[in-house]
C-alpha cells in the first residue's frame, strides 16, 4: 500500500533516487524542488501542480500523472511513454521539454503554451485537440501521429509531413505553411 499524502506544499527540495518511491500525492504543490535523481517507481500525482521544478534525465517509467500542471518547468529528456496511461492528463506552461518522448501516449485535449520542444518524440502520439500555444518545435517529430483538431497557430519551427500525420481540421498560420511543405522542396516567400 503506497504512502498517502494529501494538501501538502513542498518547497527546495532535492529528492533522491528512491524518494519519492510508493507514494502518493493528491492536491500538492512542488515548488522549486529537483526531481533529476529520481528513478520513480509506483508514484502517482493527482491534481498535483509543479512549479520552477526541474525533472531532466529522470527516470519516469513508473508514475501516474492525474490532472498535473507544470508551470516554468525543466523536463529535458524525459520519457513520458511508459507512464500510467490511465487518467493521463497533464499541461505544461513556461516549460523546457527539449529531447522528451511522448511515443504512442493518448494526450488528447493537452495544452503547452510557450514552450521549448525541441525533438520532442510525438510519434504515434494521440494528439487530437492539443493546443501548441507559442510553442518552439524545431525537429520534433510527428510521424504517424493523430494531430486531428490541433492547433498550431501561433507555434513555429515544426516540419509535418501529411502524408505520415492525421492533421483534419488542424490549424495552422500561413506563416507556418512552410512547416508543412518542407518535403516537396517548395520555396514560401
Amino acid at each position: 500500500m503506497p504512502e498517502y499524502f494529501l494538501d501538502i506544499e513542498y518547497n527546495n527540495i532535492i529528492y533522491s533516487e528512491e524518494e519519492v518511491n510508493f507514494k502518493e500525492f493528491e492536491c500538492c504543490t512542488f515548488t522549486n524542488c529537483n526531481f533529476s535523481q529520481c528513478v520513480f517507481l509506483a508514484v502517482t500525482f493527482i491534481d498535483c501542480t509543479f512549479n520552477d521544478c526541474t525533472f531532466s534525465n529522470a527516470k519516469i517509467n513508473y508514475v501516474a500523472f492525474r490532472t498535473v500542471t507544470f508551470n516554468r518547468c525543466e523536463i529535458k529528456e524525459v520519457n513520458f511513454s511508459m507512464c500510467d496511461k490511465l487518467i493521463f492528463e497533464i499541461a505544461f506552461t513556461d516549460c523546457i521539454l527539449d529531447f522528451s518522448k511522448f511515443y504512442t501516449l493518448k494526450i488528447k485535449g493537452t495544452s503547452f503554451t510557450n514552450c521549448s520542444l525541441i525533438a520532442v518524440d510525438f510519434m504515434a502520439t494521440d494528439l487530437t485537440e492539443v493546443i501548441f500555444e507559442n510553442c518552439d518545435l524545431y525537429r520534433s517529430e510527428f510521424a504517424k501521429a493523430i494531430a486531428n483538431k490541433a492547433n498550431f497557430k501561433t507555434s513555429y519551427n515544426y516540419t509535418i509531413d501529411p502524408k505520415t500525420t492525421k492533421l483534419k481540421k488542424a490549424v495552422f498560420a500561413l506563416e507556418g505553411l512552410k512547416g508543412l511543405l518542407y518535403k516537396h522542396d517548395i520555396i514560401v516567400k
